[in-house]
């Protein structure tokens, strides 16, 4: 029987002691992470420092072989019915978007709330509509993905997430696919969650996305968590040479 770490009210997440391994891949090494809910954090580093691992972890896309990770109360474990719950709980957007190709925008949105949740057709759809306008593309309702932007493709995706009705959301990237001009309509709709008080983890390269939104910011190395702060302390004065010469690559100065 593993011990809970004490957890207040208030904590979406609670990682304990979490090491990860591919073979003898070290991928995540030792990280300890407390997300209160409503907190906006944004996790940057190098290619390959274990960011995207960490956050696929939350919801059990991968698994991890030590520590311990709670997320909204429930103990993350081999337990598929825990799984499931925390899957439940957690919204999911990715690099790439993942929508069904076959199914019209509408029709990818109300999928899962119909089979999984079990959600009355005419309720599912009302509430698809509702994250559709959220996302400023209740037009594309009826269309197919074919048919749009990437950056629309990825509102959708989004939408698509909001209509489960998470209490956390997980970004991964989610516009590193996109092109220039496409980015800016993607960061705008994760402003507006934000300002919403949704609990959100993102990895993400985009700096000025971290500066205006995130609670605290988190920097990554060689799978441990090196270096966090909140926005402007660790933007103008980072403490860590890893991270300065990260921001320093990555800021052009």
């Amino acid at each position: 029987m593993k011990h809970a770490v004490q957890q207040t009210p208030d904590t979406a997440i609670q990682i304990t002691g979490l090491n990860k391994w591919y073979g003898a891949y070290h991928a995540l090494r030792d990280i300890n992470l407390t997300v209160r809910r409503g907190e906006k954090i944004v996790i940057c580093g190098p290619s390959g420092s274990g960011k995207s691992t960490m956050i696929r972890c939350i919801n059990a896309l991968e698994e991890h072989q030590e520590g311990q990770i709670t997320v909204d109360g429930t103990v993350l474990s081999s337990d598929l019915k825990n799984i499931d719950t925390v899957r439940s709980e957690v919204g999911m957007c990715f690099q790439h978007f993942n929508l069904f190709p076959h199914l019209t925008i509408l029709e990818n949105c109300t999928l899962a709330p119909i089979w999984v949740r079990k959600i009355p057709q005419a309720e599912a759809e009302a509430t698809a509509m509702h994250y559709l306008e959220k996302v400023k593309i209740p037009d594309q309702a009826h269309k197919y993905p074919g048919q749009l932007s990437g950056g629309q493709q990825q509102r959708v995706a989004i939408a698509r997430s909001l209509c489960m009705k998470p209490r956390i959301m997980l970004f991964d990237e989610p516009t590193s696919a996109l092109d220039p001009e496409m980015i800016k309509e993607v960061l705008d709709t994760m402003v507006a969650l934000a300002n919403d008080g949704m609990t959100m983890l993102c990895v993400t390269h985009e700096m000025g996305f971290a500066r205006q939104v995130a609670d605290r910011v988190i920097f990554m190395d060689q799978g441990q968590i090196v270096e966090e702060n909140t926005p402007e302390p660790f933007f103008e004065s980072p403490k860590n040479d890893r991270t300065k010469l990260f921001l320093s690559q990555l800021l052009g100065h």
